[in-house]
C-alpha cells in the first residue's frame, strides 16, 4: 500500500500548482491543507484516514476563509474603482473568442492577456471573433461583438 503521507504531499503540491491553471485563489488553500495533513501524518498525529480527512478539511477551509481576502490581493491587486470591483481592468478591452459562445446563459471561452476566461454573451459568437468586454462577474467575462 502507498504511504499516506506521500499521497497527501503529492496531492498538496498538485493542488498548489493547479492554482496557476484555475485562477481564483481557492485551490491553493486545499493544497496547503493537504501538505499540512501530510506533515501531521508524518509526525504520527493523524494515523488513520478519518483523522487525516478531518485535518485536511478543517485546515483547508480555515485557511480559505481566513486568508483568501489577503492573499487574493497579491495575485489580483487592489482595485482603484469606486465600487471596489475589478471591472476597470477588463471593461472595454478586446478579447478573442477561443471557444464559441452559444448564446444567452451558455458559456464559451475568450483569451485576454494570454489567459483564457469563461465568457457569456446575449448573442451567439463564433470562435475567432474579436469581442469587447462589457463587465466581469466573478471569473466570467460578459462580452459583446464590436
Amino acid at each position: 500500500m502507498t504511504d499516506p503521507k506521500l499521497l497527501w504531499l503529492i496531492a498538496g503540491i498538485t493542488l498548489i500548482l493547479l492554482e496557476f491553471a484555475a485562477p481564483g485563489v481557492v485551490v491553493v488553500f486545499f493544497g496547503v491543507g493537504a501538505v499540512i495533513t501530510s506533515i501531521t501524518t508524518w509526525l504520527g498525529l493523524t494515523p488513520g484516514i478519518g483523522s487525516q480527512t478531518v485535518v485536511f478539511g478543517l485546515t483547508s477551509f480555515a485557511l480559505l476563509f481566513t486568508l483568501r481576502r489577503f492573499v487574493r490581493n497579491w495575485f489580483v491587486g487592489k482595485s482603484g474603482g469606486m465600487n471596489g470591483d475589478l471591472d476597470d481592468d477588463f471593461t472595454g478591452r478586446e478579447a478573442r473568442v477561443v471557444r464559441a459562445i452559444p448564446g444567452p446563459g451558455e458559456d464559451g471561452r475568450v483569451e485576454i492577456k494570454g489567459a483564457e476566461w469563461k465568457a457569456r454573451s446575449n448573442e451567439a459568437i463564433p470562435a475567432g471573433t474579436t469581442v469587447i468586454i462589457d463587465h466581469r462577474e466573478g471569473l466570467t467575462l460578459h462580452v459583446r461583438t464590436r
